[in-house]
């Protein structure tokens, strides 16, 4: 097998002109060519408010490169990245395709002269077939276990007799090979979709299946997006009661995106008990509300610490913050999980707890969690009426 390289692609693509015969690369539209174990991402500046025209010249692109040896799947985003007062090359040109190609990869278009990602795809955002309920569990910054959570919370779902899934949306920092125990590479089913992979009876997804562990996944936003339009639109994820998306930390792109493009029955928030975690947990609430996604709850993790040997309990980081907090807001407390050694080992270990140890009292910790999110999704949340919301910063 040749090996694939970027400059091999980087020519392949001058094949795909405009009108007068000048290509997309020296016309400087294609960005972020990326190669990932035969799967390539690349980005396709439209400069203009409607991206949607240039999607013939997508449909070229992407069939050329797919065609090349090496290559198993192709991804590409269309964005419209124009500086303010700047004239794109491209601007004012037309196709050299009359048909428009719908449903271009629906990866992530974003717009930067309004100041965040525009929905893309089918108006009401990116439906999953097959899919019931999608879930955000979420947290304002990292380290407060969010990730833990939403593998426990996945596995209480299933133990409640659900058909799970789980989407590692963390594309820079994933999880959920290490704390699942996989380390196989998703393979390419039919009708060109990815197989998602299996743990514990549930299906997973993650950018770390497809990278070595360790490897820096050195992205900018196109990019992510595209990938994440992948893991969500072309992963055979059907039938699912429940898809649990693990999302990163902060209220950036790739959550404004996700909210607007998946229609989420609502986010589970993850907060520790601290001030300090609470404030960012606060700005996550924030932004699920500013774009009319429920909060279906808020949990506590690392709530208290049992000492194995004395049995006295210390709130090491406070106690009760996250509880106060879904008061203030009038919404759910979903409950409280300690911090306990056995959580850490399993997780380590790629052992989860949920699956590992259902009867211990951490287990049932995240079992009491899981009914009172299955509970809330039943009436906050449904894809019937789901409106992609418009973002526009001023």
């Amino acid at each position: 097998m040749a090996d694939l390289t970027k400059e091999k692609i980087i020519d392949t693509l001058k094949a795909v002109k405009f009108e007068d015969g000048s290509n997309i690369i020296d016309r400087g539209v294609v960005s972020e060519v990326v190669i990932a174990n035969g799967k390539v991402y690349f980005a396709m500046d439209a400069g203009t408010d409607d991206p949607a025209i240039f999607e013939p010249l997508c449909r070229q692109a992407e069939e050329l490169v797919s065609a090349m040896e090496g290559v198993t799947s192709v991804g590409v985003t269309v964005t419209a990245e124009r500086r303010q007062g700047e004239a794109h090359p491209a601007q004012a040109q037309k196709p050299q395709n009359g048909n428009g190609h719908a449903g271009q990869q629906n990866a992530g278009q974003q717009n930067a002269g309004q100041g965040g990602p525009q929905a893309g795809g089918q108006k009401g955002g990116q439906e999953l077939p097959g899919v019931k309920h999608i879930i955000a569990v979420a947290s304002g910054k990292g380290g407060v276990g969010k990730s833990t959570t939403s593998v426990n919370l996945a596995l209480g779902l299933k133990a409640l007799g659900l058909k799970v899934g789980i989407l590692d949306a963390d594309v820079y920092g994933p999880s959920m090979p290490r704390l699942l125990g996989i380390s196989a590479e998703p393979q390419v089913g039919p009708e060109n979709q990815i197989m998602a992979l299996e743990a514990y009876g549930i299906k997973v997804m993650s950018m770390g299946f497809m990278v070595a562990e360790g490897t820096p996944v050195v992205w900018r936003g196109p990019m992510v997006m595209s990938a994440l339009g992948q893991m969500l639109g072309k992963v055979n994820w059907a039938p699912l009661d429940v898809l649990v998306i693990d999302m990163p930390p902060g209220t950036g792109d790739v959550q404004l995106t996700i909210a607007q493009q998946t229609p989420l029955a609502g986010a589970v928030i993850v907060s520790t008990p601290q001030d300090l975690a609470l404030i960012d947990a606060r700005k996550g609430i924030a932004m699920f509300g500013q774009v009319n996604i429920p909060i279906l709850g808020i949990v506590e993790n690392m709530s208290y610490f049992n000492c194995p040997k004395c049995g006295e309990r210390s709130d090491i980081f406070g106690h009760g913050g996250a509880r106060e907090e879904a008061r203030k807001i009038g919404t759910e407390f979903l409950g409280e999980v300690p911090l306990n050694m056995s959580i850490r080992e399993t997780s380590d270990a790629g052992r989860p707890i949920m699956a590992t140890d259902p009867e211990s009292a951490e287990a049932i910790a995240y079992l009491e969690i899981a009914k009172k999110v299955l509970e809330r999704i039943g009436t906050e949340g449904h894809h019937a009426g789901f409106s992609a919301p418009n973002i526009v910063i001023e």
